[in-house]
């Protein structure tokens, strides 16, 4: 028996405004509020299905350096242009971490500066 991801945590500021950024992304729900802020979106058939949820925990601490995760994510239904003038215009922004502008991939920053990849391979919708 081996083990899966069912969620992953993300510390943040403003947990609606970043649910609201990856639920548009992701066309993820918000599954869950708490009394203390925090959030969990995820798909609308909701947690334990195959793909993982996002806890939006909320968190007043400076942000030192960088992560040392990020997300990857592929467009479903549209090329990788159309799908990053997409991002961008849902509020993402580019992000240089050092990349040659050669990378099949963009990096990009959510409204708070988590950085994540925009992959070029098209996958199916689960």
């Amino acid at each position: 028996m081996a083990c899966r991801i069912s969620e992953l945590v993300l510390s943040c500021r403003d947990p609606e405004l970043l649910a609201r950024f990856w639920c548009e992304v992701l066309d993820f729900v918000v599954l869950d509020r708490e009394e203390d802020g925090s959030l969990e979106i995820g798909p609308r058939d909701g947690f334990g299905g195959p793909q993982p949820t996002i806890i939006l925990s909320r968190n007043d601490d400076p942000v030192v350096g960088r992560s040392r995760l990020h997300i990857d994510v592929n467009a479903t239904d549209r090329d990788q242009d159309a799908e990053l003038e997409r991002l961008l215009a849902l509020g993402a922004r580019r992000a240089d971490i050092g990349q040659t502008c050669e990378e099949p991939w963009h990096v990009l920053a959510d409204p708070e500066g988590n950085e994540f990849c925009l992959l070029r391979a098209r996958l199916d919708p689960l």
